[in-house]
């Protein structure tokens, strides 16, 4: 049973961790960009919108869900067995750690900081400043992370 489902459920890890992945690279690569270059309280204003807007149901579905998806193939490849198993469970993993858990411990910290603050404000300006700074490079890492996961348990569905 596990080895006839598991495909299934790695095809979706595969595909939510690329739709992770192409969000944090278009943000990494152009609304980041895009934000740097408008007046200070502009870009933070623009980002504390962002940050609001961007939880809505279906990301979470996709960011989340494929969490879900990841632990199932983190549990359930090994007990699958298959030559891709190994590759299978490094990828879930990579997606667990780079993509949820950079995001948990860095990224949502940094955005609930830069909610909290009046862009307007020297103070806000200085969060804002930092933000980009930090919370940028951190989305290249969770960009980087996702795009891993997507390659190596496509090369774990591929070997089954």
């Amino acid at each position: 049973m596990i080895a006839t489902v598991l495909p299934v459920v790695a095809l979706l890890g595969v595909l939510g961790s690329g739709l992770v992945a192409g969000l944090f690279f278009a943000f990494s690569t152009s609304v980041m960009p895009a934000l740097r270059r408008l007046p200070r309280p502009a870009g933070a204003e623009a980002m504390q919108h962002v940050n609001r807007v961007i939880l809505n149901p279906l990301f979470l579905l996709v960011f989340l869900g494929t969490g879900v998806v990841c632990l199932l193939l983190v549990i359930g490849a090994p007990l699958a067995g298959g030559a891709g198993a190994v590759w299978t469970v490094i990828g879930a993993l990579i997606y667990l750690v780079g993509g949820i858990g950079v995001t948990m411990v860095v990224n949502v910290p940094m955005n609930n900081r830069l909610d909290a603050a009046n862009p307007i404000t020297d103070q806000g300006a200085a969060i804002w400043t930092d933000y980009l700074v930090r919370w940028t490079a951190w989305n290249h890492v969770r960009a980087l992370a996702c795009a891993a996961a997507t390659v190596a348990v496509t090369i774990g569905l591929w070997l089954q």
